[in-house]
Protein backbone atom coordinates (compact mmCIF):
# COMPACT_ATOMS: atom_id res chain seq x y z
CA UNK A 1 0.00 0.00 0.00
CA UNK A 2 1.18 3.56 -0.91
CA UNK A 3 1.35 6.17 1.79
CA UNK A 4 -0.30 9.55 0.67
CA UNK A 5 2.70 12.58 0.61
CA UNK A 6 0.13 14.40 2.56
CA UNK A 7 0.54 12.38 5.41
CA UNK A 8 4.39 11.36 4.94
CA UNK A 9 5.23 9.52 8.26
CA UNK A 10 2.20 10.05 10.48
CA UNK A 11 0.44 7.85 8.32
CA UNK A 12 3.15 5.18 8.83
CA UNK A 13 2.50 5.83 12.72
CA UNK A 14 -1.01 5.64 12.50
CA UNK A 15 -0.66 2.30 10.87
CA UNK A 16 1.06 0.26 14.16
CA UNK A 17 -1.33 1.99 15.78
CA UNK A 18 -4.37 1.70 13.55
CA UNK A 19 -7.48 3.05 15.27
CA UNK A 20 -9.54 3.21 18.79
CA UNK A 21 -13.38 3.40 17.66
CA UNK A 22 -14.82 7.05 18.92
CA UNK A 23 -16.81 5.70 22.04
CA UNK A 24 -20.33 6.92 20.96
CA UNK A 25 -19.56 4.54 18.25
CA UNK A 26 -17.90 1.94 20.02
CA UNK A 27 -20.92 1.99 22.43
CA UNK A 28 -23.41 0.50 19.99
CA UNK A 29 -21.12 -2.76 20.15
CA UNK A 30 -21.39 -5.24 23.09
CA UNK A 31 -19.13 -5.40 25.81
CA UNK A 32 -17.81 -9.06 24.34
CA UNK A 33 -18.26 -10.51 20.73
CA UNK A 34 -19.94 -13.84 21.12
CA UNK A 35 -17.48 -16.22 19.59
CA UNK A 36 -19.74 -16.56 16.67
CA UNK A 37 -19.57 -12.90 15.16
CA UNK A 38 -17.63 -11.84 12.65
CA UNK A 39 -14.39 -10.47 12.92
CA UNK A 40 -13.60 -6.57 12.87
CA UNK A 41 -12.17 -5.74 9.68
CA UNK A 42 -9.99 -2.62 8.71
CA UNK A 43 -9.79 -1.11 5.78
CA UNK A 44 -7.54 1.74 4.78
CA UNK A 45 -8.38 3.88 1.74
CA UNK A 46 -9.88 1.32 0.36
CA UNK A 47 -7.71 -1.44 0.69
CA UNK A 48 -8.32 -4.24 3.01
CA UNK A 49 -5.60 -4.72 6.02
CA UNK A 50 -4.89 -8.68 6.43
CA UNK A 51 -3.74 -9.85 10.42
CA UNK A 52 -3.17 -13.28 11.60
CA UNK A 53 -3.96 -11.95 14.95
CA UNK A 54 -7.48 -10.66 14.19
CA UNK A 55 -8.41 -6.74 15.88
CA UNK A 56 -10.63 -7.16 19.13
CA UNK A 57 -12.48 -4.95 21.59
CA UNK A 58 -12.03 -4.65 24.82
CA UNK A 59 -14.87 -4.76 26.78
CA UNK A 60 -15.68 -1.64 29.56
CA UNK A 61 -13.04 0.69 27.67
CA UNK A 62 -14.05 0.09 24.03
CA UNK A 63 -10.66 0.59 22.53
CA UNK A 64 -9.78 -1.63 19.62
CA UNK A 65 -6.18 -3.46 20.07
CA UNK A 66 -4.82 -4.34 16.56
CA UNK A 67 -1.03 -6.07 16.51
CA UNK A 68 2.02 -4.23 15.49
CA UNK A 69 2.36 -6.52 12.61
CA UNK A 70 -0.32 -4.78 10.81
CA UNK A 71 1.46 -1.60 10.37
CA UNK A 72 5.16 -3.63 8.97
CA UNK A 73 3.28 -5.94 6.71
CA UNK A 74 1.51 -2.46 5.14
CA UNK A 75 4.30 0.00 5.06
CA UNK A 76 7.60 -0.99 6.92
CA UNK A 77 7.58 1.17 10.09
CA UNK A 78 10.27 1.40 12.15
CA UNK A 79 9.13 -0.25 15.02
CA UNK A 80 11.21 -2.31 18.12
CA UNK A 81 10.31 -4.27 21.21
CA UNK A 82 11.99 -3.28 24.53
CA UNK A 83 11.92 -6.94 26.06
CA UNK A 84 13.78 -5.42 28.95
CA UNK A 85 11.33 -2.29 29.99
CA UNK A 86 8.59 -4.04 28.32
CA UNK A 87 8.20 -1.02 25.71
CA UNK A 88 6.78 -0.36 21.92
CA UNK A 89 8.87 2.08 20.07
CA UNK A 90 7.66 3.38 17.09
CA UNK A 91 10.18 5.46 15.22
CA UNK A 92 9.29 8.36 12.56
CA UNK A 93 10.68 10.63 10.46
CA UNK A 94 13.22 13.02 11.70
CA UNK A 95 13.61 11.23 14.74
CA UNK A 96 10.09 11.33 15.89
CA UNK A 97 8.88 8.90 18.19
CA UNK A 98 6.46 7.73 19.78
CA UNK A 99 6.59 5.31 22.83
CA UNK A 100 3.83 2.96 24.69
CA UNK A 101 4.99 0.56 27.56
CA UNK A 102 3.37 -2.66 29.20
CA UNK A 103 0.78 -2.12 31.69
CA UNK A 104 0.79 2.14 31.94
CA UNK A 105 -1.91 4.10 30.66
CA UNK A 106 0.30 6.96 29.47
CA UNK A 107 1.80 7.13 26.01
CA UNK A 108 5.04 9.57 24.63
CA UNK A 109 5.01 11.19 21.51
CA UNK A 110 7.74 13.34 20.69
CA UNK A 111 8.55 13.62 24.84
CA UNK A 112 4.81 14.34 25.68
CA UNK A 113 3.30 12.72 28.18
CA UNK A 114 -0.14 11.79 26.35
CA UNK A 115 -2.80 9.62 28.77
CA UNK A 116 -4.17 6.26 26.77
CA UNK A 117 -7.07 4.35 27.96
CA UNK A 118 -6.03 1.06 27.68
CA UNK A 119 -2.12 -0.14 27.49
CA UNK A 120 -0.43 -2.47 25.09
CA UNK A 121 -0.35 -6.18 25.55
CA UNK A 122 0.01 -9.69 24.62
CA UNK A 123 -2.08 -11.66 22.87
CA UNK A 124 -1.43 -14.91 21.12
CA UNK A 125 2.32 -14.05 21.29
CA UNK A 126 1.88 -10.63 19.78
CA UNK A 127 1.98 -7.46 20.75
CA UNK A 128 -0.99 -5.48 20.60
CA UNK A 129 -1.80 -1.42 20.86
CA UNK A 130 -4.57 0.59 21.92
CA UNK A 131 -5.57 2.89 19.11
CA UNK A 132 -8.01 5.37 20.28
CA UNK A 133 -5.40 8.46 20.70
CA UNK A 134 -3.90 7.89 17.38
CA UNK A 135 -6.56 9.20 15.36
CA UNK A 136 -6.92 12.14 18.04
CA UNK A 137 -3.50 12.99 17.06
CA UNK A 138 -3.46 12.66 13.35
CA UNK A 139 -6.71 13.60 12.63
CA UNK A 140 -7.71 10.81 10.97
CA UNK A 141 -11.44 10.05 9.80
CA UNK A 142 -12.41 6.87 11.21
CA UNK A 143 -15.98 5.18 10.09
CA UNK A 144 -17.48 2.16 12.23
CA UNK A 145 -20.27 0.03 11.04
CA UNK A 146 -21.67 -2.08 13.49
CA UNK A 147 -23.34 -3.95 10.75
CA UNK A 148 -20.91 -5.09 8.91
CA UNK A 149 -18.06 -4.88 12.15
CA UNK A 150 -15.96 -2.88 9.85
CA UNK A 151 -13.30 -0.09 10.28
CA UNK A 152 -12.94 2.36 7.67
CA UNK A 153 -10.01 4.68 7.99
CA UNK A 154 -9.01 7.46 5.12
CA UNK A 155 -6.45 9.89 5.25
CA UNK A 156 -7.09 13.23 4.48
CA UNK A 157 -7.24 13.89 0.96
CA UNK A 158 -8.19 9.91 0.32
CA UNK A 159 -11.09 9.89 -1.73
CA UNK A 160 -11.63 5.88 -2.44
CA UNK A 161 -14.23 3.79 -2.50
CA UNK A 162 -14.83 1.41 0.01
CA UNK A 163 -15.72 -2.15 -0.77
CA UNK A 164 -19.55 -2.63 -1.15
CA UNK A 165 -19.57 -6.71 0.08
CA UNK A 166 -18.23 -8.45 2.79
CA UNK A 167 -14.92 -10.37 2.01
CA UNK A 168 -15.98 -13.74 1.41
CA UNK A 169 -13.94 -15.94 4.37
CA UNK A 170 -11.98 -12.48 5.15
CA UNK A 171 -10.05 -12.96 2.10
CA UNK A 172 -11.12 -10.49 -0.71
CA UNK A 173 -9.52 -12.41 -3.13
CA UNK A 174 -11.38 -15.31 -2.51
CA UNK A 175 -12.04 -17.22 -5.97
CA UNK A 176 -8.98 -16.21 -7.22
CA UNK A 177 -6.65 -19.04 -8.68
CA UNK A 178 -3.02 -18.72 -6.14
CA UNK A 179 -0.28 -19.47 -8.22
CA UNK A 180 1.82 -22.53 -8.15
CA UNK A 181 4.24 -22.26 -5.15
CA UNK A 182 7.78 -22.18 -5.90
CA UNK A 183 10.45 -24.80 -4.13
CA UNK A 184 12.79 -23.25 -1.51
CA UNK A 185 14.84 -20.56 -1.97
CA UNK A 186 16.54 -20.13 1.29
CA UNK A 187 19.77 -18.38 2.21
CA UNK A 188 22.01 -18.20 5.37
CA UNK A 189 22.14 -15.19 7.49
CA UNK A 190 24.97 -15.56 9.79
CA UNK A 191 25.24 -13.56 13.05
CA UNK A 192 28.70 -14.66 14.39
CA UNK A 193 31.34 -11.84 14.01
CA UNK A 194 28.89 -10.01 12.73
CA UNK A 195 29.16 -11.45 9.03
CA UNK A 196 25.76 -11.01 7.93
CA UNK A 197 23.71 -9.23 10.48
CA UNK A 198 23.59 -7.31 12.53
CA UNK A 199 26.37 -4.95 11.56
CA UNK A 200 29.21 -3.53 14.25
CA UNK A 201 28.31 -0.38 13.57
CA UNK A 202 24.88 -1.31 15.10
CA UNK A 203 25.80 -2.34 18.68
CA UNK A 204 23.41 -1.61 20.93
CA UNK A 205 20.84 0.25 18.63
CA UNK A 206 17.78 -1.55 18.10
CA UNK A 207 16.28 1.04 15.43
CA UNK A 208 19.59 0.82 13.25
CA UNK A 209 19.28 -2.95 13.67
CA UNK A 210 16.21 -3.45 12.57
CA UNK A 211 16.95 -0.87 9.65
CA UNK A 212 19.50 -3.32 8.63
CA UNK A 213 17.68 -6.32 8.61
CA UNK A 214 14.32 -5.03 6.69
CA UNK A 215 17.05 -3.90 4.08
CA UNK A 216 18.48 -7.13 3.76
CA UNK A 217 14.96 -8.84 3.39
CA UNK A 218 13.73 -6.27 1.30
CA UNK A 219 17.00 -6.80 -1.20
CA UNK A 220 16.63 -10.65 -0.90
CA UNK A 221 13.04 -11.29 -1.87
CA UNK A 222 13.77 -8.69 -4.91
CA UNK A 223 16.17 -11.28 -5.97
CA UNK A 224 13.66 -14.65 -5.68
CA UNK A 225 14.55 -15.61 -2.24
CA UNK A 226 11.54 -16.34 -0.42
CA UNK A 227 13.16 -18.32 3.08
CA UNK A 228 16.14 -17.23 5.22
CA UNK A 229 17.96 -19.51 7.70
CA UNK A 230 19.17 -16.61 10.68
CA UNK A 231 21.56 -17.89 13.12
CA UNK A 232 20.30 -17.72 16.32
CA UNK A 233 22.93 -19.02 18.13
CA UNK A 234 26.53 -19.32 17.36
CA UNK A 235 28.38 -19.61 20.21
CA UNK A 236 25.95 -21.27 22.95
CA UNK A 237 24.15 -17.69 23.29
CA UNK A 238 21.10 -16.20 21.62
CA UNK A 239 19.63 -13.72 19.99
CA UNK A 240 16.69 -13.75 22.27
CA UNK A 241 16.08 -13.66 25.80
CA UNK A 242 16.86 -16.76 27.59
CA UNK A 243 16.61 -18.59 30.71
CA UNK A 244 19.72 -20.24 29.60
CA UNK A 245 22.59 -18.92 27.20
CA UNK A 246 23.79 -15.47 27.49
CA UNK A 247 22.91 -12.74 25.03
CA UNK A 248 25.23 -12.71 21.71
CA UNK A 249 27.72 -10.78 21.45
CA UNK A 250 26.50 -9.89 17.81
CA UNK A 251 24.51 -7.86 19.49
CA UNK A 252 25.98 -5.34 21.48
CA UNK A 253 29.73 -6.26 21.35
CA UNK A 254 29.37 -7.60 24.71
CA UNK A 255 28.14 -11.18 25.21
CA UNK A 256 25.44 -10.84 28.01
CA UNK A 257 24.66 -7.41 27.70
CA UNK A 258 20.52 -7.15 26.67
CA UNK A 259 20.31 -5.28 23.74
CA UNK A 260 16.95 -3.54 25.04
CA UNK A 261 14.82 -5.74 23.02
CA UNK A 262 13.85 -8.90 20.98
CA UNK A 263 15.57 -9.00 18.30
CA UNK A 264 14.12 -12.63 17.54
CA UNK A 265 10.66 -12.00 17.92
CA UNK A 266 11.26 -9.00 15.53
CA UNK A 267 13.07 -10.25 12.54
CA UNK A 268 10.08 -13.66 12.55
CA UNK A 269 7.88 -11.04 12.42
CA UNK A 270 9.61 -8.86 9.65
CA UNK A 271 10.13 -11.94 7.50
CA UNK A 272 6.69 -13.47 7.86
CA UNK A 273 5.39 -10.48 6.86
CA UNK A 274 7.16 -10.61 3.36
CA UNK A 275 5.82 -14.22 3.15
CA UNK A 276 8.70 -15.82 3.66
CA UNK A 277 9.97 -18.79 5.65
CA UNK A 278 11.53 -17.81 8.89
CA UNK A 279 14.07 -20.78 9.56
CA UNK A 280 15.80 -20.77 13.35
CA UNK A 281 19.49 -22.11 12.75
CA UNK A 282 21.42 -23.50 15.51
CA UNK A 283 25.11 -24.13 15.96
CA UNK A 284 25.04 -26.93 19.08
CA UNK A 285 28.10 -27.54 19.82
CA UNK A 286 30.24 -24.30 19.46
CA UNK A 287 30.99 -22.74 22.91
CA UNK A 288 33.53 -20.00 21.71
CA UNK A 289 34.95 -18.91 18.69
CA UNK A 290 38.24 -18.51 20.87
CA UNK A 291 39.16 -19.77 24.33
CA UNK A 292 39.08 -16.03 25.69
CA UNK A 293 37.30 -17.29 29.07
CA UNK A 294 37.39 -13.58 29.67
CA UNK A 295 34.75 -12.59 27.06
CA UNK A 296 32.08 -14.99 27.80
CA UNK A 297 29.53 -13.75 30.61
CA UNK A 298 29.12 -15.17 33.73
CA UNK A 299 26.54 -17.39 33.12
CA UNK A 300 28.02 -19.18 29.65
CA UNK A 301 28.43 -22.55 29.90
CA UNK A 302 31.94 -22.35 29.56
CA UNK A 303 31.83 -21.17 32.99
CA UNK A 304 28.87 -22.99 34.53
CA UNK A 305 29.94 -26.49 33.69
CA UNK A 306 33.72 -26.44 32.54
CA UNK A 307 33.82 -30.29 32.72
CA UNK A 308 31.68 -30.25 29.82
CA UNK A 309 34.52 -27.78 27.69
CA UNK A 310 36.90 -29.37 25.27
CA UNK A 311 39.72 -26.75 24.17
CA UNK A 312 40.26 -27.82 20.83
CA UNK A 313 43.22 -26.21 18.65
CA UNK A 314 41.92 -22.64 20.60
CA UNK A 315 38.54 -23.05 20.06
CA UNK A 316 35.64 -24.48 22.83
CA UNK A 317 33.72 -26.81 22.43
CA UNK A 318 30.54 -28.70 23.95
CA UNK A 319 31.59 -31.94 24.13
CA UNK A 320 28.98 -34.10 22.80
CA UNK A 321 29.86 -37.00 24.44
CA UNK A 322 28.56 -36.02 27.86
CA UNK A 323 24.86 -37.02 28.02
CA UNK A 324 23.87 -34.04 30.64
CA UNK A 325 25.33 -31.46 27.89
CA UNK A 326 23.50 -32.68 25.08
CA UNK A 327 20.08 -32.17 26.83
CA UNK A 328 21.37 -28.66 27.80
CA UNK A 329 21.40 -28.14 24.06
CA UNK A 330 18.29 -29.53 23.40
CA UNK A 331 16.72 -27.57 25.79
CA UNK A 332 18.10 -24.40 24.55
CA UNK A 333 16.87 -25.14 21.30
CA UNK A 334 13.51 -26.08 22.43
CA UNK A 335 13.02 -22.52 24.21
CA UNK A 336 12.97 -21.14 20.38
CA UNK A 337 10.54 -24.05 19.36
CA UNK A 338 7.96 -23.17 22.70
CA UNK A 339 8.12 -20.05 22.22
CA UNK A 340 8.13 -18.52 18.80
CA UNK A 341 6.45 -18.83 15.98
CA UNK A 342 8.92 -20.13 13.90
CA UNK A 343 8.95 -22.35 10.67
CA UNK A 344 11.89 -24.53 10.85
CA UNK A 345 14.67 -25.48 13.12
CA UNK A 346 18.40 -25.88 11.65
CA UNK A 347 21.16 -27.09 12.49
CA UNK A 348 24.85 -26.53 10.69
CA UNK A 349 27.60 -29.15 10.25
CA UNK A 350 29.72 -28.10 13.52
CA UNK A 351 29.07 -31.55 15.38
CA UNK A 352 32.83 -32.34 16.43
CA UNK A 353 35.70 -30.33 14.80
CA UNK A 354 36.98 -32.10 12.26
CA UNK A 355 41.28 -32.60 11.60
CA UNK A 356 42.14 -31.05 14.93
CA UNK A 357 42.98 -32.93 18.79
CA UNK A 358 39.77 -33.60 20.78
CA UNK A 359 40.79 -34.49 24.17
CA UNK A 360 37.72 -36.33 25.43
CA UNK A 361 39.25 -40.14 26.38
CA UNK A 362 37.87 -39.35 30.03
CA UNK A 363 34.20 -38.79 28.51
CA UNK A 364 34.58 -41.95 26.66
CA UNK A 365 35.53 -43.99 29.74
CA UNK A 366 32.74 -42.76 31.25
CA UNK A 367 29.82 -42.60 29.10
CA UNK A 368 29.41 -45.46 27.37
CA UNK A 369 27.44 -47.65 28.13
CA UNK A 370 27.19 -49.70 25.15
CA UNK A 371 30.52 -50.65 25.27
CA UNK A 372 31.83 -49.53 21.74
CA UNK A 373 35.53 -49.89 21.42
CA UNK A 374 36.28 -47.59 18.69
CA UNK A 375 36.18 -43.93 19.58
CA UNK A 376 34.87 -42.73 16.20
CA UNK A 377 31.82 -45.21 16.54
CA UNK A 378 31.33 -43.64 20.03
CA UNK A 379 31.51 -40.32 18.84
CA UNK A 380 28.71 -40.71 16.08
CA UNK A 381 26.76 -42.42 18.25
CA UNK A 382 27.05 -39.73 20.76
CA UNK A 383 25.79 -37.25 17.51
CA UNK A 384 23.25 -39.64 16.51
CA UNK A 385 21.22 -39.93 20.05
CA UNK A 386 21.43 -36.25 20.00
CA UNK A 387 20.01 -35.42 16.54
CA UNK A 388 17.17 -38.82 17.31
CA UNK A 389 16.43 -36.72 21.15
CA UNK A 390 16.30 -32.93 19.59
CA UNK A 391 14.08 -34.47 16.75
CA UNK A 392 11.52 -35.80 19.36
CA UNK A 393 11.46 -33.04 21.75
CA UNK A 394 11.01 -30.42 18.55
CA UNK A 395 7.65 -32.45 17.20
CA UNK A 396 6.18 -32.78 20.92
CA UNK A 397 6.53 -29.11 21.25
CA UNK A 398 4.76 -28.25 17.27
CA UNK A 399 4.99 -31.39 14.92
CA UNK A 400 4.71 -28.53 12.43
CA UNK A 401 8.37 -26.77 12.54
CA UNK A 402 10.24 -28.22 9.91
CA UNK A 403 13.67 -29.89 11.10
CA UNK A 404 16.67 -30.14 9.01
CA UNK A 405 20.30 -30.03 9.16
CA UNK A 406 23.41 -28.78 6.53
CA UNK A 407 26.29 -31.46 6.74
CA UNK A 408 29.45 -31.02 5.01
CA UNK A 409 28.70 -32.30 1.34
CA UNK A 410 30.67 -35.25 1.62
CA UNK A 411 29.52 -38.17 3.21
CA UNK A 412 32.27 -40.66 2.84
CA UNK A 413 34.50 -41.22 -0.28
CA UNK A 414 34.35 -44.21 -2.29
CA UNK A 415 37.82 -45.11 -1.07
CA UNK A 416 36.58 -45.43 2.32
CA UNK A 417 33.51 -46.92 1.34
CA UNK A 418 31.92 -48.42 -1.69
CA UNK A 419 28.73 -46.68 -1.58
CA UNK A 420 30.33 -43.39 -0.71
CA UNK A 421 30.38 -40.17 -3.37
CA UNK A 422 32.93 -40.65 -6.52
CA UNK A 423 35.26 -37.75 -4.76
CA UNK A 424 38.15 -37.23 -2.95
CA UNK A 425 37.47 -35.26 -0.05
CA UNK A 426 40.09 -34.47 2.21
CA UNK A 427 37.47 -34.10 4.66
CA UNK A 428 34.26 -35.99 5.57
CA UNK A 429 31.03 -35.62 7.33
CA UNK A 430 31.17 -39.72 8.49
CA UNK A 431 34.78 -39.76 8.90
CA UNK A 432 36.29 -36.04 9.88
CA UNK A 433 32.88 -34.58 11.75
CA UNK A 434 31.80 -37.97 12.91
CA UNK A 435 27.78 -37.15 11.47
CA UNK A 436 26.44 -40.37 10.37
CA UNK A 437 24.07 -38.31 7.81
CA UNK A 438 22.48 -41.65 6.22
CA UNK A 439 21.55 -42.60 9.61
CA UNK A 440 19.27 -40.00 10.01
CA UNK A 441 17.67 -39.83 6.55
CA UNK A 442 17.19 -43.50 6.86
CA UNK A 443 15.55 -43.56 10.26
CA UNK A 444 13.64 -40.26 9.55
CA UNK A 445 14.93 -38.43 12.41
CA UNK A 446 14.55 -35.20 10.12
CA UNK A 447 12.56 -33.52 7.64
CA UNK A 448 15.14 -32.76 5.33
CA UNK A 449 18.82 -32.89 4.67
CA UNK A 450 20.74 -29.93 3.17
CA UNK A 451 24.32 -31.25 2.23
CA UNK A 452 26.82 -28.24 1.25
CA UNK A 453 28.12 -28.36 -1.83
CA UNK A 454 29.94 -25.76 -2.76
CA UNK A 455 32.26 -27.05 -5.35
CA UNK A 456 31.76 -26.32 -8.93
CA UNK A 457 30.76 -28.57 -12.06
CA UNK A 458 34.25 -28.86 -13.16
CA UNK A 459 36.46 -29.44 -10.15
CA UNK A 460 37.38 -32.97 -10.23
CA UNK A 461 37.88 -33.97 -6.54
CA UNK A 462 34.60 -33.74 -5.45
CA UNK A 463 32.19 -32.72 -8.58
CA UNK A 464 28.79 -30.62 -8.06
CA UNK A 465 26.81 -32.78 -10.57
CA UNK A 466 28.23 -36.34 -9.02
CA UNK A 467 26.96 -35.32 -5.17
CA UNK A 468 24.16 -34.26 -6.25
CA UNK A 469 23.52 -37.55 -8.10
CA UNK A 470 24.52 -39.25 -4.80
CA UNK A 471 22.79 -37.21 -2.49
CA UNK A 472 19.64 -38.08 -4.59
CA UNK A 473 19.78 -41.51 -4.38
CA UNK A 474 20.56 -40.86 -0.47
CA UNK A 475 17.18 -39.75 0.03
CA UNK A 476 15.57 -41.79 -2.53
CA UNK A 477 12.13 -43.38 -0.84
CA UNK A 478 12.88 -41.77 2.40
CA UNK A 479 10.39 -39.42 2.76
CA UNK A 480 13.53 -36.77 3.74
CA UNK A 481 13.11 -34.07 1.47
CA UNK A 482 16.57 -32.69 0.02
CA UNK A 483 17.34 -29.10 0.04
CA UNK A 484 21.07 -28.65 -1.91
CA UNK A 485 23.81 -25.73 0.22
CA UNK A 486 25.51 -23.71 -2.49
CA UNK A 487 28.59 -20.77 -2.43
CA UNK A 488 28.03 -17.77 -4.32
CA UNK A 489 30.94 -17.05 -1.81
CA UNK A 490 33.53 -18.30 -4.55
CA UNK A 491 32.48 -16.39 -6.98
CA UNK A 492 35.83 -15.00 -8.52
CA UNK A 493 37.93 -16.87 -6.73
CA UNK A 494 40.67 -18.55 -8.25
CA UNK A 495 39.26 -21.95 -7.36
CA UNK A 496 38.12 -24.32 -10.98
CA UNK A 497 34.88 -22.88 -12.03
CA UNK A 498 33.90 -19.82 -10.20
CA UNK A 499 34.55 -17.83 -13.09
CA UNK A 500 31.25 -16.53 -13.77
CA UNK A 501 28.07 -16.64 -12.16
CA UNK A 502 26.60 -18.97 -14.81
CA UNK A 503 28.03 -21.44 -12.32
CA UNK A 504 25.02 -21.44 -10.03
CA UNK A 505 22.58 -21.18 -12.76
CA UNK A 506 23.87 -24.09 -14.36
CA UNK A 507 23.53 -26.19 -10.86
CA UNK A 508 20.34 -25.30 -10.40
CA UNK A 509 19.55 -26.04 -13.48
CA UNK A 510 21.13 -29.14 -13.24
CA UNK A 511 18.89 -29.91 -10.13
CA UNK A 512 15.81 -29.21 -12.00
CA UNK A 513 15.70 -33.10 -13.44
CA UNK A 514 15.50 -34.25 -9.45
CA UNK A 515 12.01 -33.82 -7.97
CA UNK A 516 13.49 -35.20 -4.73
CA UNK A 517 15.26 -31.90 -4.91
CA UNK A 518 13.08 -29.29 -3.09
CA UNK A 519 15.07 -25.98 -2.23
CA UNK A 520 18.14 -24.24 -2.55
CA UNK A 521 20.18 -22.68 -0.01
CA UNK A 522 22.53 -20.06 -1.11
CA UNK A 523 25.97 -19.03 1.25
CA UNK A 524 26.10 -16.68 2.31
CA UNK A 525 23.56 -12.99 2.42
CA UNK A 526 26.46 -10.88 2.39
CA UNK A 527 27.86 -12.56 -0.53
CA UNK A 528 24.78 -12.42 -2.90
CA UNK A 529 24.58 -8.67 -1.40
CA UNK A 530 28.08 -7.82 -2.57
CA UNK A 531 27.07 -9.26 -6.09
CA UNK A 532 30.17 -10.40 -7.58
CA UNK A 533 30.35 -11.28 -11.06
CA UNK A 534 26.79 -9.70 -10.80
CA UNK A 535 24.87 -13.09 -9.59
CA UNK A 536 22.31 -10.95 -8.01
CA UNK A 537 20.88 -10.05 -11.82
CA UNK A 538 22.06 -13.88 -12.90
CA UNK A 539 19.72 -14.98 -9.85
CA UNK A 540 16.47 -12.26 -9.96
CA UNK A 541 16.21 -13.68 -13.73
CA UNK A 542 16.97 -17.39 -13.28
CA UNK A 543 14.11 -17.04 -10.65
CA UNK A 544 11.70 -14.68 -12.38
CA UNK A 545 11.84 -17.13 -15.56
CA UNK A 546 11.64 -19.89 -13.14
CA UNK A 547 7.93 -18.95 -12.00
CA UNK A 548 6.62 -17.82 -15.37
Amino acid sequence: MIARKTVGWLLIVMMFLALAIPSAQAAALPDGASSGSKEIEIILDGKVIQSDVPPYILPKVFVTMVPLRVISEELGAKVVWNEKDQQVVIAGKDNTYLMMEKGSKIATVNGQAIPLEASVELKNKRMMVPLRFVSEQLGLKVDWSQQLRRITLTTQGAALEQPDQDPVDGNIDAGIEEPEQAGLRGVWISTVYNLDWPSTASYGNAVKQMDEYRKLLDELQALGINAVFVQVRAAADAIYPSLLVPWATSLTGTQGQAPGYDPLALIIEETHARNMEFHAWFNPFRASVDAKLEKLASNHIAKQQPDWIVNASNKLYINPGVPQARQHIIEAISEVARNYNIDGIHLDDYFYPSNVAFADDAAFKAYNPEKLRSKGDWRRNNINMFVRDLGLAIKAINPDISYGISPFGVWRNQKDDPTGSDTKAGVTAYDSMFADVRTWIKQGWIDYINPQLYWSLSLPVARYDKLVDWWVQEVQGTGVDLYIGHSPYKLGTKEAGWDSAQELVNQLDYNKQYPQITGDVFFSAKDLMRNPLNIKEALQTYYMNSIN
